[in-house]
């Protein structure tokens, strides 16, 4: 069943209030969803990215999930060209595997020991490197 739900946002602060923001401070990421969240088949993820003044060739997203250091699915996202100057939207469609009752049940009882890494790559070449944590207790 396809529905619109809006499950998270995250947007960058206007330009006017990040004048003290850490610029390391956009590397990491808290997400907190209800246990429902591991039922999920598949979600829709939309991403929205400028690019400098240079082309950008060979854009890629290499992004792997983990619980407790096992690895629960990896994803791979190729956004191809980007034109100078753009602004891009695009759509990622994560498919999610099928956990076990005990392994919900953990992931629920220990918040934020779900982690993913996200690697961006620019001609094969590592240009940026995103880590998230994952609560499925509702944010309790």
């Amino acid at each position: 069943m396809e529905t619109a739900t809006v499950l998270f946002e995250i947007t960058k602060p206007p330009a006017a209030e990040k004048r003290d923001v850490d610029p390391n401070a956009g590397r990491f990421v808290r997400y907190q969803f209800t246990p429902a969240f591991l039922r999920l088949r598949q979600v829709g993820a939309t991403v929205e990215f400028t690019v400098g003044d240079k082309p950008i060739e060979n854009f890629r997203m290499i992004e792997r999930h983990y619980f407790r250091e096992k690895l629960l699915k990896s994803f791979d996202f190729e956004f191809g060209f980007c034109m100078p100057s753009s602004k891009n939207t695009c759509e990622h469609i994560y498919e999610f595997p099928p956990l076990s009752e005990d392994i919900i049940r953990e992931m629920v009882l220990h918040p934020y020991e779900t982690q993913s890494d996200s690697f961006y790559f620019v001609d094969n070449k590592l240009v940026m490197h995103n880590k998230a944590d994952y609560s499925y207790n509702g944010g309790t």
